[in-house]
């Protein structure tokens, strides 16, 4: 029997082969590229026989791809048969009061790129790092130096954890040796984040004449949810769900336990929906103004 040389080492022994992608795998490559407009509204996807020949999957694994897919209205004709279709209302899809809760990081870029279509975009943001709205700011940042967006101003507020508590999260597994090295990689990560979100949205100010202003608040307790708030006319919203997991630090494997913010399914509600929906976009207002203004406290985004 041949054996593929791919995995096969000079002295004769086999290779150890990459770990198969999952079907949600899959499914994150494929809706990445419907979103970035690679698989355009309307198209043809290719085959299954040539996905699961790309990605290096069986078919029935690209079959549950696309099923996920369909079930977000992002695929359409998804059978054994005929290559599926990508929707022709693929924005509405994603962004529409009907779009599935998505991960942070595939939903929160779209949402915060649409609100960015206001002349005053006002962005409130309650969160354990800044991680995501760091990386969902980059798209609407792109569309405004390619001229697409041209807001007139820009309003961010930030409550993120005080650098004096004791963090519930996260936090090391064998806290008495290693608390401590965990929590000062949870502050750099947070002062950086913080760092590159002012500096980027302030340069708006010299690039395009934009009036920006974004202000950090300290929280004196770790938010066990993360919270956006955009344009005062939706709410999204996403637990922090703690597991297990190995980190390095200062060059050293720890056990942490930790929530992967990114990977959060986002909860969007949006006022005009319905009296649900409306009233949690409102109460969520009132909670985070109301933190804002009582218990929180200057934050410095060094040391």
């Amino acid at each position: 029997m041949a054996v593929d040389p791919e995995h096969v080492a000079v002295n004769g022994r086999k290779r150890a082969q990459r770990p198969q992608m999952s079907h949600r795998e899959v499914a994150d490559e494929l809706r990445s590229r419907i979103v970035s407009g690679e698989l355009r509204a309307g198209e043809r996807m290719p085959t299954q026989a040539r996905l699961a020949d790309e990605f290096g999957v069986e078919r029935g694994t690209v079959r549950q791809a696309l099923r996920i897919l369909q079930s977000e209205n992002l695929l359409s004709n998804v059978s054994k048969g005929s290559p599926a279709t990508v929707a022709e209302s693929v924005e509405k899809a994603l962004t529409g009061p009907a779009a599935p809760p998505r991960t942070t990081m595939v939903a929160l870029a779209s949402r915060i790129t649409a609100a960015f279509s206001a002349p005053h975009v006002e962005i409130d943001a309650l969160c354990l790092t800044a991680v995501s709205l760091t990386l969902a700011m980059g798209e609407p940042l792109r569309l405004i130096h390619e001229g697409r967006l041209k807001p007139a101003r820009i309003d961010v507020r930030v409550l993120l954890p005080s650098r004096d508590i004791d963090l519930a999260f996260p936090a090391a597994v064998d806290a008495t040796e290693d608390g401590e090295r965990v929590r000062r990689r949870w502050l750099a990560q947070r002062n950086a984040q913080g760092q590159v979100l002012k500096h980027n949205l302030l340069a708006l100010r010299a690039t395009h004449g934009i009036d920006v202003h974004i202000t950090f608040r300290a929280l004196p307790f770790t938010p066990p949810v993360k919270l956006y708030l955009l344009n005062e006319a939706e709410a999204l919203f996403a637990y922090y769900t703690l597991s297990r997991r190995g980190a390095e630090i200062d060059s050293e494997y720890l056990e942490t336990y930790d929530a992967e913010g990114t990977q959060s399914t986002l909860f969007a509600f949006e006022q005009g929906e319905g009296l649900r929906a409306t009233t949690f976009v409102e109460q969520s207002h009132l909670w985070f103004n109301a933190l804002w203004e009582t218990i929180s406290s200057e934050l410095v985004l060094t040391g």
